[in-house]
């Protein structure tokens, strides 16, 4: 979306209380929705390219019928219906349980604005359990072949998003988070304004706050839900989405000199901590086990090299200041840089 067509905005008021109550979440169900858009042309710029290749062959392969899925999501999307995947009401929640809510939707909400035709909400509408039931195992069918192979690579991209962004609220407060969420969004005297291309609105969130949906597929959109029946929430795509599918890193330079103090696998974890991940993911990338991770994780932090930080239900792992001051040093004695970000292959 060029940036010259987000010529209307959208403006949020915020009290203390909504400020208070904003808070992050993470939803398997949205990243379906989202990533079926992606599948039906509206990764135009190509990020997605690399995963959805492979997908569209596994789908082929597994001649999974989606459209029960599929008629609900238009492409190009003006708006989507809202119980198809409503806001989750804990941090990180899983495909099933978002699945039983959404077998459980009222009649009510079964309604739309967006490009569905009148006659598949009707159809839904007249016998929910069967068309809800009949879309949540479309969903699953759909999440097991096109997501569940990707997921501990998405769900550790997104559990990363949201400790920077907590890190920037810590830092700056709510401009601090709001400014740097999105080129779309900014803060003004306890307003956020988000740009779009299709309304132009004020809302106030009622002391509810703000639900921060980070959405690997979203990109370049940032879609709000605003209507009422759910938690105020803005779907936004989180940093550095242009590195999802990138090949893994070449493993992390260790200066000899701090192998030599902690030991080589220790080390190496250290050096690898260029930014928070997880034991799981410090296994893959260093060739360890994760029990043998998790145990040198423990030795770390007792020494004050390693802090851990709880995003859902996993635990991230960042390198602390006294860990960057010895990377530093035994950089430096080894006549490589002193910047400990230099390390990085």
């Amino acid at each position: 979306m060029a940036a010259g067509s987000l010529n209307r905005v959208i403006e949020i008021e915020f009290t203390p209380e909504d400020v208070a109550r904003t808070r992050f979440a993470i939803s398997p169900l949205w990243e379906v929705v989202a990533s079926v858009r992606v599948l039906k042309g509206a990764d135009e710029q190509g990020i997605h390219r690399v995963w959805s290749e492979q997908v569209r062959d596994r789908l082929a392969a597994a001649k999974v019928d989606l459209t029960p899925l599929t008629d609900l999501i238009p492409v190009p999307t003006l708006a989507l219906a809202g119980f198809l995947a409503p806001p989750p009401t804990t941090p990180l929640t899983s495909l099933e349980v978002e699945l039983a809510a959404l077998r459980a939707t009222p009649p009510e909400l079964l309604r739309t604005s967006s490009a569905i035709t009148p006659e598949r909400i009707a159809e839904i509408r007249a016998d929910p359990d069967r068309e809800l039931g009949r879309l949540a195992e479309t969903i699953r069918a759909y999440w097991e072949v096109a997501l569940a192979p990707y997921w501990p690579r998405v769900l550790a991209f997104l559990e990363g998003d949201i400790l920077f962004r907590a890190g920037r609220l810590v830092e700056g407060g709510a401009r601090g988070l709001f400014n740097d969420l999105d080129p779309q969004v900014a803060w003004d005297a306890g307003t956020l304004q988000v740009r779009t291309r299709f309304c132009r609105d004020r809302r106030t969130l009622g002391g509810r706050g703000l639900l921060l949906v980070p959405s690997a597929f979203v990109w370049p959109r940032v879609f709000s839900v605003l209507d009422g029946r759910w938690q105020p929430t803005l779907r936004y795509p989180p940093r550095g989405i242009g590195t999802l599918w990138s090949p893994a890193p070449a493993p992390t330079a260790v200066p000899d000199a701090l192998a030599g103090v902690l030991g080589r696998s220790r080390a190496t974890l250290v050096a690898e901590l260029t930014t928070p991940a997880s034991t799981t993911d410090l296994a893959r990338r260093t060739g360890l086990s994760p029990g043998g991770v998790s145990q040198h994780l423990s030795a770390l932090r007792a020494a004050g090299l390693v802090g851990a930080h709880r995003a859902g239900r996993v635990v991230l792992y960042a390198r602390t200041r006294a860990a960057e001051t010895l990377l530093a040093a035994a950089g430096s004695a080894q006549g490589g840089s002193s910047n400990p970000a230099d390390f990085a292959a």
